[in-house]
Formats: C-alpha cells, sequence, structure tokens
C-alpha cells in the first residue's frame, strides 16, 4: 500500500485527499462544507450531497492512482438505516436541542461515567441521547431501523456494502461504550438496541472491495480495499501511538486535547473530560473545548498574523479573553466570555484570541493528566502566538505540525506504515520572559476570580 485516498468528514467540512506513504505528503483534491439542511423533521446532514461529493472526490483520486480507501469523520454522529440500506431517519445534526427535550428521561438509563467515561453532554453530543430521542419522538420510523451505524462506518459501508461497527467511533462520548472492558455499555442492552449494531470491527480492517456501482462512478479499480475508518480525533493520534508519554492537541472546529501514557487522575465529567478509545482499543484520558469554533467567533471569521508589536501590547497591557463562549462545554463550565483590559482589534485580537486558546488547551491537558512533550495537530499547529503561550503555559516542549489536519495522514497510516521520514515539526519553547510568565499567572488568577 502506498496511495490512500481518504475521505475525511467533518463537522464544518468534507474533503478528499491522498497521502503517498512513501512520502508522508498529503494532497487534498477538493473541498466542500458540510451543511446541516434546516428542513424536515429537524436540521440533519445533507447525505446525498455528501455522497455525491464524495464520489466525484474519489473520481480525482482514482486518476491519480490509489491503493486503497481510509475514511474518518467528526464523532457524535450516527446514521439510522433501514432493511434497504437507507436512511430510516435523517442524520442528525449534534447541535439540535431536541435531545434536551428529554433529558430527563434519558439521564434516568444511562449509564454513569464510572462505566463509560462519557460524561453528560447538552444537546445531542452523547449519540445515545440522539437515538433514544430519535426512538421516542419518532417511534413508526424508529421501528425500521435495522442498523445503527456510526458516521465513518456509514461511508465505508456506503463504498462497500458491509456494516460494521468500530471502537474509536463508539468510545467517543457516545454513552455506547465501555472503554476499560472493550464492549457495549449497559444502555445498548438496557434499550434493546443490542441487535442495531453490527459486529465490531478494527478501524484498520478491511471491509471488502469497493462496490462494483462505486468503481464504475469514480474509476477506481475494482477490488481496491475499503478500511472500517476510524473517528476523526483519533486518527490524528494514530501516528503519535509509539511516542508516549505525550500530549497530543487535535485541532478543529473542537480542541481534542488526548494524554497517552499520561499519569493517573481522577477524571472530572464537570469539566467536559472524557475517555476516548485509540486506534488500539486502549482508553485515553481526553479533556476538550471548542477551540476552534470559539477562535472562528472571536475573530468574525477574519484570520490575521499579529505582528511583534502587537503581541507585546497584548502581554503587556494583560489583554485578555475569558472563558467561554461556549459555556456548556470545555474545562470552565457556566463561565461567561468577556474581555479584561479591554477589547482589541486586528493583530491584538488574534495574538489574544490565541493565547486564550493556548491557556485554554493548557487546562485541558493538565485535565487529562498529560505528560512529555504536546504535539499540536490541525489548524492551530501553525498558529506561532497559540505555540509559544502553550509551551510557556505548559512548561513543556509543544511541537506543532503546521496547518496540516493530521487526520489524513492518520487515517492513512491504517492502511499500512509510513516508508518516509516524517517531516520535522517546529518545537517551541517555553518563554522565560516575566511577560509571558506574568500573563499565564495573570489570566489563571483572573479566571478563578469570575
Amino acid at each position: 500500500m502506498r496511495r490512500i485516498a481518504v475521505l475525511d468528514i467533518g463537522k464544518t467540512n468534507a474533503k478528499v485527499l491522498v497521502v503517498d506513504l512513501a512520502t508522508g505528503a498529503e494532497e487534498v483534491l477538493a473541498r466542500t462544507p458540510n451543511v446541516v439542511r434546516r428542513d424536515g423533521l429537524y436540521p440533519h446532514h445533507d447525505m446525498d450531497m455528501l455522497w455525491a461529493f464524495a464520489l466525484d472526490g474519489l473520481g480525482l483520486a482514482a486518476a491519480r492512482g490509489v491503493d486503497a480507501v481510509s475514511i474518518t469523520t467528526h464523532g457524535a454522529a450516527c446514521v439510522l438505516l433501514d432493511e434497504a440500506g437507507a436512511l430510516a431517519l435523517p442524520m442528525l445534526d449534534y447541535e439540535h436541542d431536541g435531545p434536551d427535550e428529554l433529558g430527563a428521561e434519558y439521564e434516568a438509563v444511562r449509564p454513569g461515567f464510572a462505566e463509560t467515561g462519557s460524561p453528560r453532554l447538552p444537546l445531542g453530543l452523547n449519540v445515545g441521547a440522539q437515538v433514544f430521542w430519535q426512538a421516542r419522538a419518532f417511534p413508526d420510523a424508529f421501528a425500521r431501523v435495522r442498523h445503527v451505524l456510526m458516521l465513518a462506518q456509514y461511508w465505508s459501508f456506503r463504498l462497500s456494502g458491509v456494516t460494521a461497527s468500530e471502537a474509536t467511533s463508539l468510545g467517543c462520548h457516545t454513552d455506547l461504550w465501555n472503554p476499560w472492558q472493550g464492549r457495549f455499555s449497559s444502555l445498548v442492552s438496557r434499550m434493546g438496541w443490542a441487535g442495531l449494531f453490527p459486529q465490531v470491527r478494527k478501524a484498520a480492517d478491511v471491509l471488502g472491495p469497493v462496490l462494483p456501482s462505486v468503481a464504475e462512478a469514480t474509476g477506481l479499480p475494482v477490488g481496491t480495499p475499503v478500511l472500517c475508518g476510524i473517528h476523526d480525533s483519533n486518527a490524528s493520534l494514530v501516528p503519535h501511538l509509539a511516542e508516549a508519554p505525550c500530549g497530543v492537541l487535535s485541532t478543529g472546529t473542537w480542541m481534542i486535547v488526548m494524554a497517552l501514557g499520561g499519569r493517573a487522575v481522577t477524571l472530572d465529567a464537570a469539566r467536559d473530560v472524557l475517555v476516548n478509545v485509540n486506534a488500539l482499543g486502549q482508553p485515553v484520558p481526553t479533556a476538550r473545548f471548542m477551540g476552534g469554533r470559539e477562535m472562528d467567533e472571536i475573530m468574525g471569521g477574519r484570520i490575521v498574523e499579529p505582528s511583534p508589536d502587537d503581541l507585546a501590547a497584548v502581554l503587556a497591557g494583560r489583554v485578555m479573553a475569558m472563558p467561554s463562549l461556549h459555556p456548556d462545554t470545555g474545562p470552565y463550565p457556566g463561565k461567561r466570555f468577556g474581555w479584561i483590559g479591554g477589547e482589541p482589534e486586528g493583530g491584538a485580537r488574534m495574538a489574544a484570541a490565541s493565547f486564550y486558546a493556548a491557556l485554554m488547551g493548557a487546562e485541558c491537558l493538565d485535565l487529562a493528566g498529560a505528560e512529555g512533550p504536546v504535539i499540536v495537530e490541525g489548524a492551530f499547529g501553525g498558529n506561532a502566538a497559540f505555540l509559544r503561550m502553550l509551551a510557556t503555559a505548559t512548561g513543556r516542549v509543544v511541537r506543532g505540525s503546521g496547518q496540516g489536519a493530521g487526520t489524513g495522514l492518520g487515517a492513512a497510516l491504517l492502511a499500512g506504515a509510513l516508508t518516509a521520514k516524517a517531516a520535522s515539526a517546529v518545537e517551541v519553547l517555553p518563554e522565560s520572559d516575566a511577560l509571558w510568565t506574568g500573563y499565564v499567572s495573570a489570566w489563571r488568577e483572573a479566571v478563578a476570580l469570575r
């Protein structure tokens, strides 16, 4: 296996890329917004649009020559299929508040954090809450459900015709999985759902070749293998599984902070801490917040490069963003966003936003018990101000991967090892300047007082 086509369905964007395992190079061939539709029963993802996009993108990949197809997708997502493999219900957008309507009833049946490593999350962020609500709100349609597929395995099913379950997606704060014992949680049997979940397969398992109809539509050779697929944050973790102890920040819409081989800590479910499952089936203490979403909202979508003068002004003036724009998630639940030291503009605003994200990331690393170097994958991996503040706040070396998401390479590595020497990451050491260290202390004190 050398050239791997990766279908990457993120919460905000979908991509098709090709990863060359001989060089580590990634080439994005197609990208489209993952738009949520507001028509129909409830807000839902446009699966027909995404399928057409996937076929077009894989056609571009086939023209370049690929040896396998791998899939990675965002979590908190499942698809309900009928006997014919069609949608029994639209794929719910996890930001819809419908599941909250039955919050008390769901709370009475869901397993505790000690069993699943899943905190009770709002909206549809627990997949169990999604399925519970859909079953109650739409009983006739739910009666037709024959398969519950996690999102990555839905796409591998569309490509191969083979249904499967997989632990990295099931173990993503779903309430459906016991990460300590590597099996379905008590919720699945309690609700009578056990027969709806297909056999559990490994993320790297080949489910089968592409369907003849897919080969015809894309130009992929008949016999091209389709891998089972993986949750996107855990895809980012795949290249680093042998580097423990370390902390890995997978950054995009969410900043997912994972501790590999870290110290034993008591995980605080009330602070958006949970247990993920890596591609080897091992539990991974994890903390998170909506880093990319909050950065985009702070900046109004206008990302600029702060100058040295911008950095100095923010540090000296102790201009600080306080958590959180999304107070139902992240390490500081209930705290509301605000500015200290005035509301900056332009490059200074970018500097303050980057510092804020870094300090939130440092808190997440501590909550998860991370030790050793810190590796930043994805959108924040090329943000120098963020990397410098993260190194300073943690007191550890930080390795930035550049702008690459990390998910594409990780998903491709399920098909085979990287034969080239990995590109050197940018290493950032903690700052000793009192402007930097004082800013860290002042921010933490201000958060504690709010």
